[in-house]
């Protein structure tokens, strides 16, 4: 593990554990597990697909204990991978982690069912932002779905919208037309993905209306197990989800996730090429700020406090 002192908490920028690596992404190390995966969540952030210098205490642990709260509130619509978020459940399943200290994973690593990705991004808008917006002001229309004329940054969307982007291992994901997609995976998978998207992103809209939040939009990402749909990945994070506080809109959108990152570094005038700049400690500190407040807004628990389910949110 490498820690990285000198901001309000230590953060964990990477890791090297005694499992066979399957893959590092730009936020979560994924290791093998005997048959299932282990993945760590670190505190690396990413804007514009490039790692930031600087990481954010607790993201890593916001992330997976979120993603553990819908996982296990969302089984009723579709299956997801999720195991347990429980350390001392993932030692037995891994005992090749040895004397690695298990408080340094408590909280940030969840081990899952392997599962074969579906290679799309299932994006749901239910308010007009960020590459929407950006689309909307070209042509009127997202993902090739003309919208009325008139609309604003943040305004609600007639119903919600599923736009599908293909999934990048590298560079930005490019957003595709349903009928796209329907090319990519076939009539059936389309309908099962946009139909289990939409009616994740309802669930989800509706429990953050109840906690002062608007869920304006989100990503998911599915795998199959024995040829049934599984939600991967994580869920209805800050990192994968835009939120708004709903006390400040429409006046303004106060953002509860990484996109007070990236507005501090359109303010910068980065060009969003390497290398990426370092965060000052103060857009450090908000961040993780709003983080640890949306996963306190979305599950009424501080971070760290056992659920119902046991330790930390085990499932």
């Amino acid at each position: 593990m490498r820690m990285m002192p000198g901001h309000p908490a230590e953060t964990m920028a990477a890791t090297t554990l005694p499992l066979p690596l399957y893959r590092r992404g730009k936020v979560r190390d994924v290791y093998e597990a005997g048959g299932n995966l282990l993945i760590v969540a670190t505190d690396r952030i990413s804007a514009y697909d490039h790692i930031l210098a600087t990481s954010i205490p607790d993201k890593g642990r916001v992330l997976t204990l979120l993603s553990a709260f819908w996982f296990e509130r969302t089984r009723g619509i579709v299956a997801n991978h999720m195991l347990s978020v429980d350390v001392q459940q993932i030692a037995r399943a891994a005992p090749q982690l040895g004397s690695v200290p298990l408080p340094t994973l408590a909280g940030r690593s969840m081990l899952v069912r392997r599962c074969e990705r579906i290679d799309v991004e299932c994006v749901v808008r239910g308010y007009l932002a960020g590459s929407g917006w950006e689309e909307y002001r070209r042509s009127g229309a997202v993902a090739g779905i003309p919208l009325p004329a008139g609309l604003q940054q943040g305004s609600p969307l007639p119903k919600p919208m599923f736009t599908p982007a293909t999934k990048a291992s590298s560079g930005h994901d490019e957003n595709i037309t349903y009928s796209q997609l329907i090319d990519l995976v076939g009539e059936d998978a389309a309908g099962e993905l946009r139909d289990c998207s939409v009616a994740l992103y309802r669930f989800a809209a509706s429990h953050a209306a109840t906690c002062g939040l608007i869920l304006a939009d989100t990503k998911f990402e599915f795998g199959r197990r024995d040829r049934h749909l599984v939600l991967i990945d994580e869920a209805l994070t800050p990192d994968s989800s835009r939120y708004w506080d709903a006390t400040a809109y429409p006046q303004s959108l106060v953002a509860f996730d990484k996109q007070f990152v990236r507005d501090h570094l359109n303010a910068i005038g980065w060009n969003r090429e390497p290398p990426a700049p370092s965060l000052p400690a103060s857009v450090v500190e908000a961040t993780r700020e709003r983080y640890i407040q949306t996963y306190r807004q979305l599950t009424g628990r501080e971070l760290g406090e056992p659920s119902a389910h046991g330790a930390e949110g085990s499932a």
